[in-house]
């Protein structure tokens, strides 16, 4: 029998993330090692009235791909790819690795060659989802791997990432909407602003411009589990949308790689210099995978107090409450941002004072959070 809290999951995700609808087809996404979740959605799906098909990847392939395919073969797309995401009504994806850090020897080149190659697939993906015509959703499936890099035990990463979720409540769903009412007071707040100034103690000191930008409120829909608020820079503005200074409080995580101390200086919206202590190379070989990467696609707030501890894992890392992040490379399209790239990495900067530092977000001069914790009543861990 499989956990029942995957079974409670499936239903929150089809029902509530992505609001299945009889007749809609439905991609289902996954390694192997996922199979339990995978069997859960199928399921779920098929009561709902949908028509699901499971696409489960072999834990190994990307190992095998980035070994043996050739230059054309890195960059080749199959018009299958295209044709699938022109032609579903919605997606789930599932995270589940057994070895988190399989690519971290791979080079860096084919790495950037393969992320440009499916710029046009992203596009196709971003703009449907803008338009509604898609929806999506990605969680993760607790693995050894996992657990390992949070060093926890596989008990202990089962129960965190459940209860990050509000799976350890009665009806999760319920819950999942107060949450929805309660983040969009944020984004009633911040829609219409025009500057937010980021500060912290370790030397963050960073301007966004977000004059005629929509925020939007992530309650459990494209992510989960999820917990943020975010918009993206007017990049278009005569300053540019983005300038000043992050230091990004923990090692960022992408293709299995660890970049570590990444410090950005923006200039008009644009990463001009990139440094960091470990895989610097990596880090700017992303960077210079083409025209958009090194431009800030994505401001965003994090807002689930549920989750505090830090575990090698974006999905969880950038939702933490008390903490900003900023992704480099494609913006999404609803929010108003319109930058265009392979690359979509999102990098976290802690603003708790428990954390040993502390900060402050400034919206239009006024402080609205205060060393990671709000300060108008009724908005998210308040």
């Amino acid at each position: 029998m499989r956990d029942q809290r995957l079974d409670k999951l499936a239903r929150v995700l089809v029902e509530y993330s992505v609001g299945i609808k009889p007749g809609q087809l439905v991609r289902l996404a996954g390694p192997v090692v996922g199979t339990p979740l995978l069997e859960a959605l199928y399921e779920a799906v098929l009561r709902a009235g949908g028509h699901p098909f499971i696409k489960c990847t072999p834990d190994n392939a990307q190992d095998i791909f980035f070994a043996a395919a050739n230059d054309e073969q890195l960059q080749y797309v199959s018009p299958l790819a295209k044709f699938e995401i022109e032609k579903i009504d919605a997606s789930i994806g599932l995270w589940a690795d057994t070895n988190t850090k399989s690519l971290s020897q791979v080079d860096p080149r084919k790495q950037k060659l393969a992320s440009a190659a499916r710029k046009p697939i992203m596009e196709i993906f971003m703009n449907r989802a803008a338009s509604k015509s898609l929806r999506w959703t990605g969680t993760l499936y607790p693995t050894y791997a996992s657990a390992q890099d949070a060093e926890m035990s596989l008990a202990e990463y089962e129960d965190f990432v459940f209860n990050a979720g509000h799976l350890n409540k009665d009806d999760p769903i319920a819950e999942w909407r107060k949450i929805e009412a309660s983040q969009q007071k944020v984004v009633d707040y911040l829609n219409g602003k025009k500057h937010v100034h980021f500060q912290t103690s370790g030397g963050t000191d960073l301007h966004v411009n977000v004059e005629g930008m929509t925020w939007i409120n992530c309650c459990g829909h494209e992510n989960f589990p999820d917990g943020e608020v975010f918009t993206g820079p007017n990049l278009k503005a005569k300053d540019g949308g983005v300038n000043g200074i992050v230091h990004y409080s923990f090692p960022a995580v992408h293709h299995g790689r660890e970049v570590h101390d990444i410090v950005f200086t923006f200039e008009k919206g644009k990463v001009v210099d990139a440094k960091a202590s470990k895989n610097l190379e990596f880090l700017l070989n992303m960077l210079d995978q083409d025209a958009g990467a090194r431009f800030m696609g994505e401001i965003a707030i994090g807002t689930n107090y549920q989750i505090t501890n830090y575990s090698k894992n974006t999905l969880f890392d950038e939702k933490i409450g008390g903490t900003f992040h900023a992704a480099v490379g494609a913006g999404y399209p609803e929010t108003g941002n319109s930058n265009s790239s392979g690359l979509h990495w999102d990098m976290v900067c802690d603003m708790r004072s428990t954390s040993g530092g502390g900060g402050t977000i400034t919206v239009d001069g006024q402080v609205i959070q205060r060393d990671g914790k709000f300060v108008f009543p009724g908005w998210p861990g308040v």
